[in-house]
C-alpha cells in the first residue's frame, strides 16, 4: 500500500449495548479510536443509544450515521433487536453514500454477528463491493445444557435462548460463505472456524484477545485497600456473577469481613442482589454499578485481588483492566482461558465454589504467591495487552491479508 494510500472503514455497531459496554463495544470503540490516529478514515453506524455509549467513551474522531430505533425499545428486547436489524439493513439501501465505487480502498466491519451488526454489515459487502469482516466473540452454548454445562445437567432452554441459539446457526452459515475476515478472541475458537470453513484459514481468522488502557492507570495514585476482592463485567449468566455470590459467602467464614466490591450492570443486577440478601451479605458486597475511566481505576486501586468467575466464557478482558492496576487473578479453569491468562491468574477446578473460596484465601494469605501473580498480571497486561500496540498490530494483519 503506498504511503499516503488511506482505508475508509465502515464500522457498523448497531447492536451495541448503549446502558454499559460489553467486551464487543469496547474492542470496536478503541480499534476505531486507535486507526483515525494512523489517518484512517473511520465512519461509524449505529443506534442512539450506541452513540451515547461513543461519546461516554470520548470517541470523537470518527464519522457518525445513526439508525434512528428508540421507539421500539418500549416494546421490549425482542422488537428492539428486530427493529434495529430492519431500520440498519433499510438504513443501508436508502444510503446514496453507501454505492459501489471499487476504486478506493474500503472495508466494513461488523462489530459483532447479532443481526443489527451482520445483516447491513452483509448488506453494505454487496452494495459497495468492499470486504467484509465480521466478529464471533462468544459461540452460543449448548442449547439443553445452557452457560452452567459444568453442572451436566439437562434443562429447558427459554424462548430467548432458543431464538438465541437459531440466529447464530443462521449467521454463522453467513459469515463462513461470505466473510473475508473473522475475529475472534481465542485459539479454540479460530481453530474451530478454520476446521468448520473451506474459506477462512488461519490467515483470514484473527485473533484479537482485546486490550487494556496502560496509561489511566497511571494517573490514579496507589489507595489504601478497602476491598479484598473485585469484579468487573456485565451480570450476566455467562459471568458466574451469581455464583460469586455463593462463592463470597464461603469467603466470609474463611476470613471475616472480607469485603468485595462488585462493577457492572445487567439481566441478573436484581437478582444478584437477592441472593446477597439471602446470605446477609449486605455489609460484605458493595454494589457500585456500571464504573469506567478514572472512577474505575480507583476502585481496582482500592482492592487486592481481581474475580473472574465466568462459567462459560471466550475470555474476558475485563479482568485485564484490573490486573494493569498491579491485581491478580482468580477464575475457573475454563478451556479458553488457558492462553487467554496464561499467567497472573490462579485457576480454579471448574463448578468447585469451596475451592475457589480457598484460592482467595490463599492469595490474600500468602504473600509470595501473591508478588510472584502480581508480577505476571502487570507484566502480561502492560506488555501483551497495551491498545495502541494491539491496534496496530492488527491493522497490519488486515493489510496484509487483504492485499492492501
Amino acid at each position: 500500500m503506498m504511503k499516503d494510500d488511506k482505508i475508509i472503514f465502515h464500522f457498523v455497531a448497531n447492536a451495541a449495548l448503549g446502558e454499559g459496554l460489553s467486551g464487543g463495544d469496547r474492542i470496536f470503540i478503541e480499534l476505531a479510536r486507535n486507526w483515525t490516529k494512523r489517518g484512517h478514515k473511520i465512519n461509524v453506524f449505529l443506534w442512539e443509544e450506541g452513540l451515547a455509549m461513543c461519546q461516554r467513551n470520548n470517541l470523537s474522531t470518527v464519522n457518525y450515521t445513526i439508525w434512528p430505533a428508540m421507539k421500539y425499545k418500549k416494546y421490549g428486547d425482542l422488537i428492539l433487536y428486530l427493529g434495529r436489524t430492519v431500520k440498519g439493513c433499510w438504513g443501508v439501501l436508502k444510503d446514496p453514500s453507501v454505492n459501489n465505487n471499487t476504486k478506493k480502498k474500503e472495508i466494513v466491519y461488523s462489530a459483532s454477528f447479532l443481526w443489527p451488526d451482520l445483516f447491513p454489515g452483509l448488506i453494505m459487502k454487496w452494495k459497495k463491493n468492499a470486504f467484509w469482516i465480521t466478529s464471533i466473540f462468544l459461540f452460543p452454548p449448548p442449547l439443553f445444557k445452557g452457560y452452567r454445562g459444568y453442572q451436566k445437567r439437562w434443562k429447558i432452554p427459554t424462548l430467548k435462548e432458543f431464538y438465541f441459539f437459531l440466529t447464530t446457526k443462521t449467521v454463522y452459515w453467513l459469515i463462513k460463505r461470505y466473510a473475508d475476515m473473522v475475529f475472534v478472541v481465542n485459539e479454540l475458537d479460530r481453530d474451530r472456524i478454520c476446521r468448520e470453513s473451506r474459506r477462512l484459514d488461519k490467515e483470514r481468522v484473527v485473533v484479537i484477545p482485546g486490550g487494556v488502557d496502560t496509561k489511566t492507570p497511571l494517573l490514579v495514585p496507589e489507595r489504601e485497600k478497602i476491598y479484598d476482592g473485585v469484579f468487573i463485567g456485565r451480570l450476566h449468566p455467562q459471568k458466574g456473577v451469581l455464583e460469586l455470590i455463593d462463592i463470597w459467602s464461603m469467603v466470609v467464614q474463611l476470613k471475616k469481613g472480607a469485603k468485595l466490591a462488585i462493577i457492572g450492570n445487567g439481566p441478573l443486577e436484581e437478582d444478584v442482589r437477592k441472593r446477597i440478601r439471602h446470605y446477609n451479605l449486605e455489609n460484605q458486597i458493595e454494589m457500585l454499578g456500571f464504573l469506567d475511566g478514572i472512577e474505575k481505576i480507583k476502585v481496582f486501586k482500592s482492592s487486592k485481588i481481581v474475580l473472574h468467575p465466568a462459567v462459560y466464557d471466550s475470555g474476558g478482558m475485563a479482568a485485564c483492566e484490573a490486573m494493569a492496576c498491579g491485581l491478580p487473578g482468580i477464575s475457573f479453569d475454563l478451556p479458553a482461558l488457558k492462553t487467554y491468562y496464561p499467567r497472573g491468574m490462579l485457576k480454579t477446578p471448574i463448578g468447585d465454589f469451596q475451592k475457589f473460596a480457598e484460592n482467595i484465601q490463599e492469595l490474600l494469605e500468602n504473600q509470595e504467591l501473591y508478588c510472584r501473580l502480581q508480577k505476571e498480571a502487570i507484566d502480561l497486561a502492560t506488555k501483551e495487552w497495551a491498545w495502541e500496540s494491539r491496534a496496530a498490530k492488527l491493522l497490519d494483519q488486515v493489510k496484509e491479508t487483504l492485499l492492501f
